[in-house]
């Protein structure tokens, strides 16, 4: 997040990319009187949305997944190539987009559903640009459910986890699962700074670039996936 230039907080710079200009003008009236929130860019299709992050470097963006001249995924790789600090979130109408796995193997920070509530949304960009990833226990499961039987890299993912510890690779199982720091700690009888500790080094190890990529990490490496 950049600082305000009149405001007494940091202001979030948000972008909002679909085709449909509905959604764009209810992601506009929606943060038009959210202090913390500046929509500084709108985009249709994904290679709009690539030129408008490379100009207005946005702190988070919301993206649709399906969209023409360059789909969301690809939008979304070149994004994180050429912004890296920039945090998108992939918009979808279905709660399991076939996509959905796809977008977090190239560094989606997490997915919503476009039918979300106000305050939903709003609870998102903000989670977001605090550097978190949006994905809630139930929607990780599912997530790893569904994509279970999809190869990853072959042995690339494994090897990686191999650097973890012991207690390492169990934090990053319990993110899988998706638990938050907090829930971690009580099931490992630790501090919650003791746990995110753990996760920042797993993240580290593993170049995560943020807890959505150490669930891509999980499900790719075979890595045990506890009950949340």
């Amino acid at each position: 997040m950049r600082p305000a230039g009149d405001g007494p907080g940091p202001v979030i710079r948000l972008a909002v990319v679909d085709d449909q200009a509905l959604v764009r003008m209810g992601v506009r009236m929606l943060v038009e009187d959210e202090p913390d929130i500046d929509l500084v860019a709108e985009a249709a299709d994904g290679a709009a949305a690539v030129a408008a992050v490379r100009r207005w470097r946005p702190d988070v963006v919301l993206m649709d997944i399906r969209m023409p001249v360059l789909d969301g995924i690809e939008a979304l790789r070149r994004i994180v190539a050429e912004a890296p600090t920039t945090r998108v979130v992939m918009l979808t109408s279905f709660d399991l987009d076939d996509h959905v796995f796809d977008a977090l193997r190239a560094g989606a920070s997490g997915f919503l559903l476009k039918s979300a509530e106000p305050d939903e949304m709003l609870r998102a960009v903000r989670v977001v640009a605090e550097g978190e990833s949006l994905l809630s226990p139930a929607v990780t499961r599912r997530v790893i459910a569904r994509f279970a039987g999809r190869p990853g890299p072959p042995g690339e993912a494994r090897a990686r986890l191999s650097a973890l510890t012991e207690r390492e690779r169990e934090v990053v199982g319990w993110v899988a699962a998706g638990l938050s720091n907090d829930e971690i700690a009580l099931r490992l009888v630790v501090s919650a700074a003791t746990v995110r500790t753990h996760v920042g080094r797993a993240m580290t190890k593993l170049g995560a670039r943020d807890r959505a990529q150490l669930v891509v990490f999980a499900y790719q490496g075979g890595l045990p996936i506890p009950e949340g």
